[in-house]
């Protein structure tokens, strides 16, 4: 058996692309959230949450997308601890389980940490991996979406009531394209 040994592969002529094999990675892009926001989120309703965005430009309409993202969060209520989904958006297209009537539809939900009286303070956890298949080479912009049955003040990356020894912590989102 033979081997190649090389530093670095590039395209023999300007302009072209070195074609990998199925299930190689081809790009990755990605953006990591340290600032502290809160934004309204309305009962029942898909709502995309600010600050949580990453751009990725496919190099083949048969490449594959993995989308991660990791959100630190607490919302306002205690129940939408428990009564809540996250999902992806690709723009305007959410991505997750099809829309089924009255259901919480999506990618994930998060996980609870604390849900006694005094919640204020101990944040949740959510973190999601979806596979896209978009057929495109055009740039696309993916963002986190969050529903919940309640209207609540969704607090992104702090506590409820952020001070004392409440935790601070970061949200990310990561795209990764992955030859088809």
């Amino acid at each position: 058996m033979s081997k190649i040994f090389v530093n670095e592969l590039a395209p023999k002529t300007t302009g072209s692309k070195i074609i990998m094999p199925q299930g190689g990675i081809i790009q990755m892009q990605f953006m990591q959230q340290t600032s502290i926001s809160s934004q309204s989120i309305s009962a029942n309703t898909d709502t995309i949450l600010a600050n949580i965005t990453v751009n990725i430009t496919p190099v083949s309409t048969s490449s594959i997308i993995k989308i991660e993202a990791q959100v630190f969060f607490e919302p306002s209520t205690t129940g939408s601890e428990y009564n809540n989904i996250f999902s992806f958006f690709r723009g305007s297209t959410k991505l997750g389980h099809p829309e089924t009537s009255s259901r919480l539809c999506g990618v994930s939900n998060s996980v609870t940490s604390y849900t006694a009286g005094d919640a204020g303070s101990t944040p949740s956890m959510a973190y999601l991996t979806f596979f896209d298949s978009p057929s495109s080479t055009s740039q696309l912009t993916y963002q986190v979406g969050y529903r919940t049955l309640e209207n609540i003040t969704f607090y992104l990356n702090r506590t409820v009531t952020n001070g004392g020894n409440a935790e601070l912590g970061i949200s990310n989102i990561c795209v990764t394209e992955i030859a088809g």
